[in-house]
């Protein structure tokens, strides 16, 4: 598990990036849509998280709409997040907060549950959802029917079938 806090600039023109070439090895500037299109083709490789967060930066048309998004959202207050991985018979299932399965005060956020159950039964028994669906490397599906705390924006319901593998 990792501690990691995501910054916003917005910035008019992109700045020069000197990778390492130990733990950054490359970059490349990108939309969140042409992101999560090199995700899909397997250009680039995305965690859960990063994934997560550029489906919500795909909300906004704008870089001004995001940053007054931003400006006027910061005042209401922050939320932590750990998330729970639930393991299932053909996949994986990250719980956030305010799904159903999500448990808040657990011994269980630094350690995996796990099921026999394939990830297809899980989604049939449940309705209030926010929540990672993880098939494979480059296959995520993102299920989210709460409301947000904070006003936040959570991203738009995001399924790709397995037949894009």
């Amino acid at each position: 598990r990792f501690n990691t806090t995501f910054f916003l600039c917005c910035l008019r023109e992109p700045p020069q990036v000197s990778p390492d070439l130990a733990e950054v090895l490359s970059s490349k500037w990108a939309s969140p849509s042409e992101a999560t299109e090199s995700f899909i083709s397997k250009e680039i490789w995305l965690a859960p998280p990063q994934f997560y967060e550029i489906r919500r930066l795909e909300l906004f048309a704008s870089l001004s709409e995001l940053h007054k998004f931003c400006l006027d959202r910061a005042l209401e207050g922050l939320e932590r997040w750990m998330p729970i991985s639930l393991l299932t018979a053909d996949g994986m299932v990250q719980l956030l907060p305010g799904d159903e399965m999500y448990l808040e005060d657990s011994d269980l956020l630094e350690n995996l549950l796990s099921t026999e159950k394939k990830i297809e039964e899980i989604m049939k028994e449940g309705k209030k959802f926010h929540r990672i669906v993880i098939h494979d490397r480059h296959l995520y599906n993102i299920h989210v029917t709460v409301q947000s705390k904070y006003k936040h924006v959570y991203p738009k319901n995001y399924v790709l079938s397995k037949s894009h593998l």
